[in-house]
């Protein structure tokens, strides 16, 4: 069985979304700077589809609802608002999800949008997200998913159209009593039916003074119409295909969360590493001491995606009830499995100034195994995690002079703890412990799977190798400032978002994911 998802009320944040965009129209319209409101376009497009269920391909009906400015200038990002993907699959397609024994579904979409311009074209990808909705006994099932979406910037004059392509529904499933259905997650991939016409064109932008009028047919995304693309038939030669790739529309990701506001990197699932019933994301921070340098080292905002694995009920030898969930857990910034660059100043040899900006790389599987004793009323939960870790050193200065550090700079081998299991976890890897509890009834202390708290360890950090470039050898400046046994770890995991079943900020409940699926919490760092 999988772990508790307990149901938490909560009113959608997309209607005070929207009311806030609404105010904020209004008033940029009053200002004096604004002799009058921007003109709009609204869209709302019905598109054929067929998308691919375990059964088989089975046609649906996919409805795409924006509003677009009614004309923008080169070089001005704007971004589609009030975005609305609908998604109608047939009732063959119900019958299928019922098979799995599900009587509900949360959807996320993923329509890939082909911006183009002047015969340059770049793609966009429009996510949404949808309430759970129950199947239906009969008839067809109605998805509805609301998102932000990229901007987009014109690099010329000329019409700029939009047209749907591909689109991947993700579905989180579930059963009555609120546990996953069959695979827990399935995702449909769906393509424009051949019988649709203008090839899924929503609209057209015009960009820049010369453009066609806007009232006036949108053209197709093939058609040279408004472009300023010269006719092959006349005389002049086309425009090369890397040129058009230089004037490609700009596409820019919306990352709310990652904002100005959030010191923390982007932390969310993707087409890359989609999401299940089972999967968490958070961000961790904390503190790292170098012995060596009598000193503390900051460990950066990271993001870690954690996959829930079964629970695992058993009595031990004194008769208490365990309850016990091994997870996994990996890293992530800009897709790689390593945290970001962070940078630290220390003395080498005792007393060059010496700064290097580093990154934590993960490089085998990360383990977590959450243990709660069921004493009842009392509940105590014991976390170890197990990591492999590479110190890689990506910028050096010493003394205030750059120098190159070379592509491969870092420790020869991961950073190791002491393994209290070494027959079951050979090799090196870092060692985290947590501790936590509660009584029934009342908040939780220390630090528990889902809701975060403080994991600490102590590594030993290997010797570096490969630093330096040109017959430069940096290895032993690093390796006689930094290695060596004994530096303490604290690392503060914050509160977890469940991107199946998200709990969203709201007056009265406190947030666990931002509306595109982030972590809300951002934790802060503890000596």
């Amino acid at each position: 069985m999988r772990g508790n998802r307990t149901a938490v009320s909560r009113p959608s944040r997309v209607r005070a979304r929207r009311a806030a965009i609404a105010a904020f129209v209004v008033l940029a319209a009053l200002t004096p700077a604004a002799v009058s409101a921007a003109k709009t376009q609204e869209v709302d497009t019905e598109l054929p589809y067929v998308c691919v269920l375990p059964s088989g391909p089975q046609r649906a009906t996919v409805r795409v609802s924006a509003v677009f400015p009614d004309r923008v200038k080169a070089g001005e990002a704007f971004s589609p608002t009030e975005v609305t993907t609908t998604v109608e699959l047939p009732a063959e397609a119900v019958a299928d999800l019922r098979e799995s024994e599900a009587t509900t579904a949360r959807a996320a979409t993923r329509l890939t949008v082909g911006v183009a311009q002047n015969k340059a074209t770049a793609e966009a990808t429009w996510r949404g997200t949808a309430e759970p909705v129950a199947l239906p006994d009969s008839g067809p099932l109605m998805l509805t998913a609301t998102g932000d979406v990229p901007s987009v910037t014109a690099q010329g004059d000329g019409d700029l159209t939009f047209s749907a392509g591909g689109l991947a529904v993700d579905l989180a499933l579930g059963t009555a009593d609120g546990t996953a259905a069959g695979p827990g997650a399935l995702t449909i991939g769906c393509s424009l039916a051949q019988e649709g016409t203008g090839k899924g064109l929503l609209t057209a932008v015009p960009v820049g003074r010369g453009t066609a009028d806007p009232s006036g047919p949108p053209a197709s995304p093939d058609s040279d119409s408004g472009s300023g693309a010269p006719d092959s038939g006349s005389g002049a030669p086309a425009e090369p295909e890397d040129q058009r790739g230089e004037r490609a529309p700009k596409v820019t990701e919306n990352r709310p969360g990652a904002a100005a506001d959030r010191d923390a990197p982007y932390c969310a699932y993707d087409e890359e590493l989609p999401f299940t019933s089972a999967s968490l994301n958070a961000y961790i921070t904390g503190y790292t001491n170098v012995r060596k340098q009598k000193g503390a080292s900051i460990f950066p905002t990271s993001c870690v995606l954690i996959e829930q694995g079964e629970l695992d009920a058993f009595p031990d030898e004194d008769g208490n009830f365990h309850v016990v969930i091994n997870a996994t857990g990996r890293l992530r910034y800009e897709r790689r499995m390593e945290t970001p660059p962070f940078q630290a100043t220390f003395l080498g040899f005792g007393f060059v100034p010496t700064k290097a900006t580093m990154v934590l790389e993960q490089t085998g599987p990360m383990t977590i195994r959450f243990d709660t004793v069921v004493v009842y009323p009392e509940f105590k939960a014991e976390t170890i995690v197990r990591v492999p870790l590479v110190l890689r050193v990506t910028d050096l200065e010493v003394n205030g002079t750059p120098l190159d550090v070379g592509s491969g700079c870092g420790t020869e081998k991961p950073l190791s703890s002491t393994e209290p299991d070494p027959a079951n976890h050979p090799g090196d890897h870092a060692v985290l412990y947590g501790k936590g509890g509660y009584i029934d009834g009342e908040p939780a202390t220390g630090y528990q799977l889902t809701s975060g708290g403080p994991l600490t360890g102590e590594v030993t950090i290997p010797a570096f190798t490969g630093c330096g470039t040109g017959g430069e050898n940096l290895d032993r400046l690093l390796t006689a400032s930094v290695s060596g046994p004994g530096n303490y770890v604290k690392q503060i995991q914050g509160q977890t978002c469940l991107p199946s079943d998200p709990v969203f900020e709201t007056p009265t409940t406190r947030g666990q994911c931002t509306e595109d699926l982030q972590p809300y919490q951002v934790p802060v760092r503890e000596r």
